[in-house]
């Protein structure tokens, strides 16, 4: 992400304020207009004559920028699929190959456990591929509720439970992707990260406004245990740093929950480096990051899975630092898990 984009970012969430401030988000609301009515007409086309796949198609996706607990959520859903022996792949956007791919792509790939993970720009190109050469009986579409022109089995919706909306404004001057007006169909809401965003009462009297037959549920992200990132093999326990001094670093959509949960095991948080979310890092970012702590006298670095996928080509043995990368896996409050399995094995009639 640049300057401009963060910048604009930080308009669209209203983080930033003053006189230049608000003239710069009152043009960007004509342009958020302008974007509602070319969404709007998108959809309305893309849909006259959806292509039908000769297979079960289950979206997930958002409706705002940022981190939702869409990739989680993808992950619990593939594996639970393919525990109940369907033969599933997941359709992610960009092109093959390492940084190609993508770091959410990538690290799915890695968490799937040989499960197909097919890069494409164009999902019904990678959606043929997946039926072609896997045989595979169900495509997840990874950020795929704005995949207007694939007719959908299931639409599921993650929602962050700590920012559900946005400021209420479409991009650029918001965050939203499209108006819940706008939904043709949604099918299972999925509410993240409720462990540290407890009060859902405002989002699912939102939700029920819109959509009364939509199944709600909520999820927590819940903290997994530890890996080396120059040594993946190698598994901590969540208790393995309780009591030392840390600094954390992250570039993606939401590092105030990743923060929280990091403060939350026991260690001792001197240091928090952000970047944008999405940054590949370099090996100048390392060194940067190496000194920051070292000016510190701290020695452990945690960083996301996420973040851990945009290493590339790094000689990470040249610093006399460890870095950990905190696993993240998705829990379900009450008997939402049992309500969600439900929904998923009646696309199969199970």
């Amino acid at each position: 992400m640049s300057k401009i984009s963060g910048y604009l970012y930080s308009l669209a969430t209203d983080r930033r304020q003053g006189l230049i401030a608000s003239a710069v988000k009152a043009f960007l609301f004509v342009l958020s207009l302008v974007y509602g009515l070319a969404v709007r007409a998108l959809i309305f086309l893309k849909r006259r004559n959806p292509c039908r796949l000769n297979c079960k198609v289950i979206s997930v996706g958002n409706l705002t920028l940022g981190g939702t607990g869409k990739t989680t959520t993808v992950e619990f859903v593939a594996k639970y699929l393919a525990a109940q022996g369907r033969k599933v792949a997941v359709l992610s956007r960009g092109r093959a190959g390492a940084q190609n791919l993508g770091d959410e792509p990538a690290m799915l790939s890695k968490k799937l456990d040989g499960l197909p993970v097919i890069a494409d720009a164009d999902r019904i190109r990678g959606a043929k591929k997946a039926i072609a050469e896997f045989g595979s009986d169900t495509v997840i579409l990874d950020d795929g509720l704005q995949q207007w022109y694939i007719k959908k089995d299931l639409e599921i919706i993650t929602i962050d439970a700590g920012c559900p909306f946005g400021n209420g404004y479409l991009l650029p001057r918001g965050i939203l992707r499209q108006p819940l007006s706008s939904l043709p169909q949604a099918d299972v809401f999925v509410l993240t990260k409720t462990n540290l965003y407890p009060d859902t009462r405002k989002i699912k009297n939102a939700l029920a406004r819109f959509f009364p037959s939509a199944l709600v549920v909520e999820t927590i992200h819940q903290p997994a245990g530890f890996y080396e990132l120059s040594r993946p093999q190698r598994r901590l326990p969540l208790d393995a740093l309780a009591g030392q001094p840390v600094a954390l670093f992250s570039g993606i959509g939401d590092p105030d929950s990743f923060e929280k949960l990091a403060g939350g095991l026991g260690v001792k948080v001197e240091l928090s480096l952000r970047f944008a979310d999405h940054h590949c890092y370099t090996a100048a970012d390392l060194k940067k990051i190496n000194t920051a702590a070292k000016d510190k006298n701290i020695n452990v670095l945690i960083t996301t899975e996420k973040d851990a996928a945009r290493f590339y080509d790094i000689r990470l043995t040249i610093y006399d630092i460890r870095i950990l990368v905190l696993q993240i896996q998705l829990g379900f409050k009450d008997d939402d898990k049992d309500r969600f399995y439900n929904r998923l094995r009646a696309l199969y009639s199970l």
